[in-house]
């Protein structure tokens, strides 16, 4: 029977080993896939005031359109993550990608809301799934020395997607190509690049640190172990903290184009704006690769939450083209920082025998927070004074995370995976 003792030396000489041109080959095909995810997250929000012109969508369907989603990633993060906890993360990282790809291109051709609702929560299961299994998986294949600069790397060549939706969705929305609608044609390229990830990922192999788990336990632990101690605090933490960080992260993808909507801007003029700001997911994500290394996970998490909060009452209360594009570039850099750092953090706060089913769980709570979300800001964006509104209740979701985070976060810096 292995120990502990056994397996914390096994997992320490997984650690041990080198960076090989394995693991930038597997950081590529995991950022691949995180590019078609976060393209598919942020296409929602960004054609959102396409679809309620086109569509003559009311508040109500549009926030339904939103929140289906989201819903569809609720369940897929925890079903999924606690999947690759089961049966592998090699497997479900084929399975999430294939769900997304499929029914991303059966909502292009939704013939009315109700499909495309349908379609969006299908697809959904796929990408609520994709961030927590890249988590859990490069956490698990990288060495710890590297592993924050690793994940960081991924995720911008990721958020590349986010600017490609801007400017795509800039030049295509106001064109018909073969009689298509533009918005259409935005989902077939992501459809169709999601399924060329599937093909390239069937090359991948297991988790090394699950195969050994797998050898030695035979069967996972119950789903009830994260709630349980030793791991019951850590989970609370997480899902606390998952619930609180969409308002700022996912607030600004969803609402962003509404909010210039609000202000007077012509829906081209927004889309040219959002794109700029845009611009801002990839740079701060390249910025996050040499400060996750340098900077405890803990601390960069909250300092780059903080900035997020100050940047979003700028876009909220600023009036000029000028100020809302460089203060829309600035929080979209300040969130892709505090979002590379949370990548890190949250796997690396578990073990791996409840890493994918913890971390899918509490990412689970984030999307089922996101699909509530336009439920609540759509109505306060609705008032006179909407965009400024939004960004206070954004603001304070953002202090009350780094007050818990303070408090009660843990410090993994560069740790082995089960040192702690």
């Amino acid at each position: 029977m292995t120990t502990a003792v056994d397996r914390g030396r096994e997992g320490l000489r997984l650690d041990e080993l080198p960076v090989r041109p394995i693991h930038r080959k597997l950081v590529v095909l995991v950022g691949a896939g995180l590019f078609f995810d976060l393209y598919e997250l942020f296409l929602a929000g960004t054609i959102t005031g396409v679809l309620k012109s086109q569509l003559q969508l009311s508040t109500f369907q549009l926030g339904g359109i939103l929140g289906s989603a989201f819903a569809g990633q609720f369940l897929g993060a925890l079903v999924i993550g606690r999947l690759s906890d089961l049966f592998g993360r090699r497997r479900m990282f084929l399975l999430n990608v294939a769900l997304y790809s499929g029914f991303t291109l059966l909502g292009a051709f939704s013939p009315n809301i109700t499909v495309l609702m349908a379609t969006r929560f299908a697809a959904g299961l796929g990408i609520g799934a994709e961030m927590t299994v890249s988590d859990t998986y490069l956490s698990e294949v990288v060495p710890p020395q590297v592993r924050g600069r690793m994940i960081a790397i991924a995720y911008t060549i990721g958020f590349l997607a986010v600017p490609s939706v801007g400017f795509l969705a800039k030049w295509l929305v106001p064109l018909r190509p073969l009689g298509f609608d533009g918005w259409r044609w935005l989902f077939v390229l992501g459809g169709l690049g999601a399924a060329l990830v599937v093909v390239a990922r069937r090359t991948m192999p297991e988790s090394p640190h699950w195969l050994a788990r797998k050898r030695e336990q035979r069967q996972a632990p119950p789903f009830s172990a994260i709630v349980r101690p030793p791991h019951r605090s850590r989970t609370a933490l997480f899902a606390a903290v998952m619930i609180l960080e969409v308002f700022g992260y996912y607030g600004f993808g969803t609402l962003a184009v509404l909010v210039l909507d609000h202000k007077g801007f012509t829906v081209v003029t927004s889309l040219a704006y959002l794109a700029v700001s845009y611009l801002g997911y990839p740079l701060g994500s390249l910025l996050a690769i040499p400060l996750m290394e340098r900077c405890e996970r803990k601390y960069l998490f909250m300092a780059s939450a903080g900035s997020m909060a100050v940047f979003g009452l700028l876009f909220g209360f600023g009036a000029s083209a000028l100020l809302i594009m460089i203060s829309g570039a600035l929080y979209t850099m300040a969130s892709n920082v505090f979002s590379d750092a949370m990548h890190a953090y949250l796997p690396e706060s578990f073990p791996t025998s409840v890493r994918g089913t913890a971390a899918g769980a509490t990412y689970a709570l984030s999307k089922a927070s996101t699909a509530v979300l336009p439920f609540v800001l759509l109505p306060l964006l609705a008032g006179p004074n909407g965009p400024a509104l939004v960004f206070t209740v954004i603001t304070v979701a953002m202090l009350a995370l780094i007050a818990i985070v303070a408090v009660w976060g843990p410090v993994t810096g560069r740790r082995a995976l089960d040192a702690h």
